[in-house]
């Protein structure tokens, strides 16, 4: 059966993709917003509790002085980053919010509800933080407390805004999309090539040579002296030359 063609050569070519005809993967938005609202409760009861337990400038240890726990408020984005910026950065984070949610849509990768879970609820758990905690509605600082090394301090939502971009860039890089299909590496010049080379010559076999199966061409045997039939039609057989010579 022939594939219909399309103008995307690369789509084409991947037989991966589903046909028209073939059944769609099932939505995936179900998963996507499952992962991004256990990140998101996640990421406000650890906040809670550091607020509750820990005082400004403690510090507690988790792994010696590698891994503790410390309260910042941090007015910037992930990291500390940003800090004089923290209005433009609430209306990013809600661009993000939405953004994911309208992708989310015609989601069909399990691998892309993954990483975009991980980026929604991340960008949610710090948006709520600067829409509702001092010093002000829009303004709202965020609570940071995992501290490691000399790396800046940071929370639940930081990670799991930076572990799902990561997942995504390399969902990108390897071809996976997110309707569930993965486009064919093969580029349309290497497959145009490929068919236009000429088909090979096939080597002649025993069919080729009739009267001889090995392909090769007969040979008399040394043994036997070779007959002429035309020879021996005029010449008679040897019946026949002694009934002449008899009648004589």
């Amino acid at each position: 059966m022939m594939g219909v063609v399309t103008e995307d050569p690369t789509r084409e070519q991947d037989p991966d993709r589903p046909s028209g005809d073939g059944q769609q993967p099932r939505q995936r938005l179900p998963l996507l917003l499952t992962i991004a609202v256990t990140l998101f409760t996640l990421d406000l009861i650890t906040k809670v509790v550091v607020v509750q337990q820990i005082q400004p400038g403690e510090r507690i240890p988790l792994i010696g002085d590698f891994v503790q726990l410390v309260l910042v408020r941090n007015p910037g984005a992930a990291f500390s980053m940003a800090t004089g910026m923290t209005w433009l950065l609430t209306l990013i984070a809600a661009a993000v919010v939405i953004g994911v949610l309208r992708i989310g849509r015609t989601l069909r990768s399990p691998l892309w509800a993954i990483g975009l879970g991980g980026v929604l609820g991340g960008a949610f758990g710090n948006l709520m933080d600067r829409l509702f905690r001092a010093p002000g509605p829009m303004q709202g600082h965020v609570v940071d407390f995992f501290s490691v090394g000399s790396f800046p301090v940071f929370n639940v939502a930081d990670s799991s805004i930076v572990c799902g971009a990561i997942l995504l860039v390399v969902l990108t890089v390897f071809g996976f999309e997110p309707d569930g299909t993965r486009y064919n590496r093969n580029t349309p010049s290497e497959n145009a090539t490929a068919s236009d080379a000429p088909p090979a010559t096939p080597r002649p076999g025993p069919a080729d040579h009739p009267g001889s199966g090995t392909g090769e061409s007969p040979t008399p045997d040394r043994g036997e002296p070779t007959r002429d039939p035309e020879t021996e039609a005029s010449a008679g057989t040897p019946a026949a030359r002694t009934g002449e010579g008899t009648a004589a």
